[in-house]
């Protein structure tokens, strides 16, 4: 816990900083980072959502964030089951701390929980990462998102449109800061160390063109058939693109049962600095992830993004990202066509490493107990 009191504030403010899952890392730290450098108390809050140190401690190596102040040790478990948990551990660090303001970043289950009961408890809530929507609710992030939204005093958003979602659904305009992409911050200030990463030589692609995978949704590798089209896509575009898949846990544990193609290297889950290196250096990324559509985006790097929708429509719009869905041919044939036209890159506004910053000013110069939780009609039609 860091504490100081900075000129031209009136008092050290009290911040709790909650993370849970793997990214949630790389969004907290620049907010947690900007926040002690102006001063504030901060309370960083571990739930123990991802508890393998693969999934975790890594990142924490990785990026420089220190250990937790509160480790709730929650582990896995279903969505009801963990939420609940963290729900109730996460209610006596409120009630025991009595912060001014409680940071959620991202949409898990993690974000979600202590959204809720800081609503319930009075504290300030600020909601990193708001406004995204998919309008896909067969994604439980979607809903996490939506609601950790609906209870929040300040929606800190990454990009305009996920600011026009939130002015659509009836937020008010003092509640919405358009602050850019913390995760930009993050990557911005570890490129040059990631690149000096020995990772490449490590897997044999230092010197020649590669493509990188993730797949780790439970829409893409849970049903057979499903799984079983895709790396048969992967298959294909392997024959000409040798692929590296660092592997979620949820995808090693299916591939036991599946046949892997030639061409495919199947490694361990990555740290940050390793994963971010081979991102950098890829001719093409494959992936059913929402930040690593971010991230191509400001790398220049080409993007397939294997899901019918996103929530980060901006990558698409301004970036490298494409749509492509899960039916193997067109995965196919638009693999080669990024491969013949690389598309030049487009860094969307603000998204320029100063996030974290922005962020920080906001929270410290708000009122300290100015409830700003908003009184729209949930049906969306605006603010009464």
């Amino acid at each position: 816990m860091t504490s100081a009191t900075a000129p031209g504030y009136r008092r050290a403010v009290r911040a709790i900083c909650v993370v849970g899952a793997r990214p949630n890392f790389m969004k907290v730290k620049p907010v947690m980072d900007a926040l002690e450098q102006r001063g504030a108390e901060v309370i960083l809050v571990h739930t123990g959502q991802h508890y393998d140190p693969e999934m975790s401690s890594i990142f924490f190596e990785d990026l420089g964030i220190r250990a937790p102040d509160r480790w709730l040790g929650v582990g896995s478990g279903s969505h009801a089951e963990q939420t609940a948990l963290i729900m109730t551990r996460f209610e006596r660090v409120i009630a025991e701390t009595v912060p001014d303001v409680v940071v959620v970043v991202g949409d898990v289950n993690s974000t979600l929980a202590a959204a809720i009961v800081t609503a319930k408890a009075g504290a300030l809530l600020a909601h990193v990462e708001a406004g995204l929507r998919s309008r896909d609710w067969s994604m439980p992030e979607e809903i996490n998102r939506v609601v950790t939204d609906r209870v929040s005093d300040f929606l800190f958003a990454p990009s305009q449109d996920a600011v026009d979602n939130l002015k659509a659904e009836g937020y008010r305009g003092d509640q919405i800061h358009l602050v850019g992409n913390v995760m930009v911050d993050t990557l911005l200030a570890n490129l040059e160390r990631a690149r000096r990463r020995p990772i490449r030589k490590e897997l044999g692609v230092e010197d020649r063109p590669f493509g990188l995978v993730t797949l780790h949704r439970p829409g893409n590798v849970d049903d057979d058939a499903v799984f079983d089209g895709l790396l048969g896509a992967l298959a294909e575009i392997a024959s000409d693109l040798p692929l590296v898949l660092p592997a979620h846990p949820r995808t090693r544990s299916r591939l036991l049962v599946h046949h892997l193609p030639e061409g495919i290297m199947v490694g361990e889950p990555l740290g940050y600095l390793d994963f971010l290196a081979l991102e950098a250096s890829a001719s093409l990324v494959l992936t059913d992830s929402g930040g690593v559509q971010e991230e191509t985006t400001v790398l220049g790097v080409p993007c397939l993004t294997l899901r019918d929708t996103t929530e980060r429509p901006i990558t698409v719009e301004e970036g490298t990202n494409r749509l492509v869905g899960r039916d193997p041919d067109r995965i196919v044939d638009a693999a080669r066509e990024a491969l013949r036209h690389r598309p030049p890159p487009r860094r969307p506004a603000l998204w320029d490493g100063r996030a974290g910053a922005r962020i920080a000013e906001v929270l410290l110069e708000a009122p300290s107990r100015h409830r700003l939780r908003p009184s729209a009609r949930c049906d969306g039609a605006g603010a009464h």
